[in-house]
């Protein structure tokens, strides 16, 4: 019995795609985060915080606790709140961080174009 379910468990797994691509929001800022001590964090050089309740996710996609990312610089994907403060966190794959251009600044996501099925931005 548990060489059948130790085979199915192989089978199964071995027909799920190797990582799944992700969606990112197309409000998502590319930048590097450094978290001080939570909710204190470094976006890009400067001074904020995380929004009460912010995920952070690892490039499995799996959620992170901010505390266990202490002073490691992080390229990632993020979005805000209304506040400002730091909502949402995507750790960057190196194939992802690989997609070029993707914005650093609302004033670049208000003015490219964003493709969210190929998960591509492109300059006008």
């Amino acid at each position: 019995m548990n060489r059948c379910v130790l085979a199915l468990l192989l089978t199964l797994a071995a027909a799920l795609p190797a990582q799944a691509q992700r969606a990112f929001e197309r409000n998502a800022l590319r930048g590097e985060l450094v978290i001080v001590a939570p909710p204190e964090a470094r976006l890009n050089g400067s001074s904020v915080r995380l929004a009460p309740g912010a995920r952070v996710r690892n490039p499995q996609n799996l959620l992170l606790l901010s505390g266990s990312l202490l002073e490691q610089k992080l390229l990632v994907h993020y979005t805000l709140d209304g506040q400002g403060q730091v909502q949402d966190v995507w750790i960057l794959s190196a194939a992802e961080a690989a997609r070029q251009p993707w914005p650093r600044t609302p004033a670049e996501a208000q003015t490219w174009i964003f493709d969210p099925t190929l998960q591509r931005w492109s300059k006008p």
